[in-house]
């Protein structure tokens, strides 16, 4: 049990911070520092990819405890995308904070010329009791206001399905890989073609439409509260994309089970 908690945990950060990279984008369309903010996006980013990497040998271990307790761990890996609905919905609850953060944050690094420095002067003991000041919670007077209008329908559609990709893909092989043992390192080592096909959807079917409206804010063409509502329909299609991924989870392993023996 002691496994899947720190499996959950570190998927939780997964994708709490990846989500949260859009309040930095936000952050930077406010300020027109975009630039700023894309270079802090990827410092954020970085604590998503070092969760992945510990993660990773802890996700092996399940499967190899699977197997030697003849045990199904369907349910376990259904915990851990859980865990990624979780996180992306602490995201957007944590958006307007964050956004509010970030500019901090710009300012710091606008100031100090790097990231070493940013953090130096930004992480010192007055800093840290002044968060406070930038909590803000989501208020139901927003909501209201909460529309669909200009976001692009098969951009949601898109993010939820790539997230989808993203969320099982790593948890489908290693189910797959118990459904035919005997192709156990073909199976293993195509995790990094469905993530690789992930990446690339992602990056040329939704990525370039995002940076296009994004533009569109920076040059006046539209509103920020615009941008605002489209960072925030982005994240909560990434909710349901999770959800999504539930689904996918067994039917992808069977999937991958019977492509592995076309690669022999």
């Amino acid at each position: 049990m002691d496994t899947i908690i720190i499996i959950c945990v570190l998927t939780f950060v997964i994708h709490t911070t990846e989500t949260l990279s859009y309040a930095l984008r936000f952050a930077g369309v406010q300020t027109t520092r975009l630039a700023v903010a894309l270079s802090l996006s990827g410092v954020v980013l970085l604590v998503s990819r070092t969760s992945n990497l510990i993660q990773s040998p802890f996700s092996g271990a399940l499967r190899d405890k699977a197997v030697h307790l003849h045990t199904d761990p369907s349910f376990q890996l259904h915990l851990i995308i859980g865990a990624a609905s979780l996180g992306t919905l602490c995201a957007i609850f944590l958006f307007p904070t964050f956004v509010q953060l970030s500019k901090r944050l710009i300012s710091h690094l606008e100031l100090a010329g790097s990231i070493p420095g940013m953090f130096r002067s930004a992480v010192t003991i007055h800093s840290i009791r002044r968060v406070r000041h930038h909590v803000r919670l989501p208020k139901l007077s927003s909501l209201s206001r909460f529309r669909i209008r200009g976001v692009p329908k098969r951009l949601l559609l898109l993010n939820s399905l790539g997230t989808a990709i993203y969320t099982t893909s790593i948890l489908s092989v290693l189910y797959a890989a118990l459904l035919v043992p005997e192709y156990t390192a073909t199976v293993l080592m195509s995790s990094g073609l469905i993530n690789g096909f992930a990446t690339i959807f992602m990056t040329i079917l939704v990525d370039p439409q995002v940076a296009l409206l994004t533009d569109k804010a920076l040059q006046g063409e539209a509103s920020h509260d615009s941008i605002r509502q489209m960072y925030l329909w982005l994240m909560i299609s990434r909710f349901f994309g999770t959800i999504l991924a539930q689904f996918l989870l067994i039917p992808a392993a069977y999937w991958v089970a019977w492509l592995a023996p076309f690669f022999q």
